[in-house]
């Protein structure tokens, strides 16, 4: 995952900054115009773009009157694919959108304002996405992977999505490169491109991409850091077990590096030695591809879902004769004693040593210009290794604080839940003395009631006890009234009984 990670943002780089990506020598020009053209135009169309547009426009025939949605793989700049919106609305052709797919959410933005430039971005969506986790979210009536799929690691995975997405008359149509992985040469090639470099003067084989004078081509992997040839060598043999080829040119081999950016611009397109190396090497490379010796690294192709559809191409170049067969092991050449014919050099060998030279040390003010940067950019990393240390300290002693102020926080809670218990058990006391208090002013209220009633009773009493003082007196007249009384009573009955 690490890796992974670590070659997306190689990617990101790379690209992030590349305005004109397709940009290419002038002799690839020569070369692609004098040799590919021909073949390209032998089925209706000149150039990859021309194919592009060509079956994009025949989604659009009359029977087919629905809107129309494309997608298009790796639009970096979408150069390509404001070009095809221009070309449709040419055709008459307005209820389309393309979407523009690609990793560089910069390079999308400079597309986004070319479109809005040339008015056309109504037709474009634009879609940052990494191609091994794309997601289809529409049915497709055409899929364009232009120079695209040699960055895709999940190659199955992709091709499963496009083939499910795509209508059953849509169409896949591709510009790739399908040779050794990285863009390196096959052993047989490579035996080649040496025997070819032997005749290169000195000034010819310096690498203008890597800024590196190359004695003896050196067969470099690209794909080491980012996704740049991934995987090329599986696209061709993928797109057979998921598609059917309607259309299908091969071509390149031996001929690239010579053509490409990195040696590429060492050559000049006018000058008569120049064409006629060119035309030697790609001579070589038909002979060994009629052999089979060889097998083409570029294709153009058209790829549907119809084997019905006979599949048209240039004898003997197959989709399945230019698959390499990878388990065929072929010995990598060891070079030769001697890296340069002498004898084949344009101009004599005392001005060749001369522009080499030149270019040598103009790689050197380069080299020493790009070290000057690294100086650079080391001081500038001092400086915010520096700062970050600064900084670093800064958020521990701020994390300290607020630690502090977090055990603060807890001991304040802490008083404060004991704030709060201390509050409601003196409620519930406040409460209980209003309790206490009821019980009281109703004891107090009966106490007072029997004081009064104590009082009335002592009233009583001393009133009673006045009467029976005031009453003594008349006691023995009491008695002798009741013993009169007693010797009347029994005179009654003494007489009675008489």
């Amino acid at each position: 995952m690490h890796d992974y990670a670590a070659r997306l943002a190689a990617e990101d780089r790379h690209y992030r900054d590349d305005t004109d990506v397709h940009s290419l020598p002038d002799i690839f020009h020569y070369w692609s115009n004098r040799y590919v053209r021909p073949k390209l135009e032998a089925f209706g169309f000149p150039t990859p773009e021309a194919m592009f547009g060509k079956y994009l426009g025949q989604q659009f025939e009359p029977q087919e009157n629905h809107p129309k949605r494309f997608v298009s793989f790796g639009s970096g700049n979408c150069n390509l694919e404001i070009d095809l919106a221009l070309n449709l609305q040419t055709h008459g052709h307005s209820d389309f959108v393309i979407d523009c797919v690609d990793l560089n959410p910069s390079m999308l933005e400079r597309g986004r304002a070319s479109a809005v430039q040339r008015e056309v971005a109504a037709h474009l969506n634009f879609v940052q996405a990494d191609f091994n986790d794309w997601t289809p979210e529409h049915e497709h009536d055409a899929v364009i992977a232009n120079q695209a799929l040699h960055h895709v690691l999940k190659l199955e995975d992709l091709f499963g999505r496009i083939k499910s997405s795509l209508k059953p008359r849509g169409s896949l149509i591709v510009s790739e490169l399908v040779g050794r992985n990285g863009h390196q040469r096959w052993p047989e090639a490579l035996h080649i491109v040496h025997e070819f470099w032997r005749k290169l003067p000195p000034s010819y084989r310096f690498n203008r991409k890597l800024q590196r004078y190359e004695e003896m081509y050196l067969n470099y992997d690209c794909s080491i850091d980012g996704f740049e040839g991934i995987r090329s060598q599986d696209i061709l043999p993928i797109l057979l077990q998921n598609f059917h080829f309607e259309v299908f040119v091969a071509f390149a081999n031996v001929i690239e590096p010579f053509v490409d950016r990195a040696f590429g611009y060492n050559f000049d397109s006018q000058a008569q030695w120049d064409r006629s190396f060119i035309d030697a090497v790609h001579q070589r490379d038909e002979q060994e591809f009629a052999s089979g010796r060889l097998k083409p690294t570029h294709i153009l192709a058209v790829l549907g879902k119809d084997p019905s559809i006979p599949t048209v191409y240039h004898p003997p170049l197959t989709p399945e004769f230019c698959v390499r067969d990878t388990s065929k092991v072929t010995p990598e050449p060891d070079g030769f004693r001697d890296a340069y014919d002498w004898h084949s050099w344009p101009h004599n060998p005392q001005a060749e040593l001369e522009i080499a030279c030149q270019r040598l040390d103009a790689a050197y003010r380069n080299l020493k210009e790009a070290q000057d940067q690294v100086d650079e950019r080391g001081e500038m990393v001092e400086r915010l290794m520096t700062e970050l240390e600064e900084r670093t300290h800064w958020a521990l002693r701020l994390k300290k604080e607020i630690d502090d102020y977090s055990d603060l926080d807890l001991h304040l809670q802490k008083l404060n839940n004991d704030v709060e218990e201390r509050t409601a058990w003196a409620l519930k006391l406040n409460d209980q003395a209003a309790d206490l208090n009821t019980q009281f002013e109703e004891r107090t209220a009966w106490a007072l009631e029997l004081d009064r009633l104590l009082e009335a009773r002592t009233a009583q009493t001393r009133e009673l006890t006045k009467a029976l003082e005031q009453l003594a007196w008349a006691r023995p007249l009491d008695r002798r009234f009741h013993k009169f009384l007693t010797a009347a009573v029994n005179a009654l009955r003494r007489l009675r009984n008489r």
